[in-house]
């Protein structure tokens, strides 16, 4: 089954929990304080995860939405697109959509409980906002509105300023950013700093460590995306320095 069918399948409140399990949840008619219950305290495994990571993009996802003020269908479509929705899923996660939108507590329970379960793996939790950012400049641009939402997601999440920075510069200006940007460096830093940035870099946004943190394998194109864009700005350096 795939993550998609796993969420909108509605066992998986149970195991989530808190505010994210509340919704599912409530769209799946299961006792809201029961799940908050059955887990408290408790560690969530691998799929619960997976779960909650994909939750989380469509709940923020609909925050962002709603603190826009405007939802374009090139946004809804960018949504599609990345997220590669099965036809027969597509219905149940524009309702989980639609009541994140009209759900009337803000966005940062949500985020906090994200925040929490991923506190290990912050490279997961950067995906997650790759993901949102991707939505958020589908119909050509980042609003400051959403920017400024989106750094609110960051902080939520623990991210340090260095991670925030680099996301802002990835997608901000794609393919025209500044690549020191991208890869968290400073423009006067020596060869081996910008090699050991990249390296690290590379070793912590690979595809196959996010899905072992959490990250669901229907996002990994998402995760490839970041990925070259890491590599490209490594090699527009190594260029301009004539290290190749």
């Amino acid at each position: 089954m795939s993550i998609w069918g796993k969420v909108v399948g509605g066992a998986a409140g149970f195991a989530l929990g808190g505010p994210l399990g509340a919704l599912l949840g409530g769209l799946a008619g299961h006792a809201v304080d029961k799940m908050r219950e059955s887990t408290q305290g408790q560690e969530p495994d691998d799929a619960t995860k997976k779960v909650a990571f994909t939750i989380g993009v469509i709940v923020l996802g609909a925050k962002m939405a709603k603190a826009d003020g405007v939802v374009t269908r090139d946004e809804i479509g960018a949504f599609k697109e990345v997220f590669r929705i099965p036809r027969e899923e597509m219905k149940n996660v524009g309702r989980l959509f639609d009541q994140a939108r009209k759900d009337v507590r803000g966005f940062e329970p949500y985020a906090r409980q994200l925040g929490r379960m991923f506190r290990n793996n912050p490279a997961v939790l950067e995906e997650l906002l790759e993901g949102l950012f991707h939505i958020a400049r589908a119909d050509g641009k980042v609003t400051a509105d959403e920017l400024d939402y989106l750094h609110q997601l960051a902080r939520i999440f623990g991210l340090d300023p260095e991670r925030w920075e680099r996301l802002r510069a990835e997608n901000l200006e794609p393919g025209d950013g500044d690549p020191y940007g991208v890869l968290g460096v400073p423009r006067d830093a020596s060869d081996a700093e910008i090699k050991a940035a990249h390296r690290k870099l590379v070793l912590e946004n690979h595809p196959d460590k996010l899905v072992a943190q959490g990250m669901p394998p229907e996002f990994v194109e998402l995760a490839n995306e970041r990925l070259a864009t890491i590599n490209a700005a490594h090699d527009q350096i190594r260029k301009a320095r004539g290290l190749d």
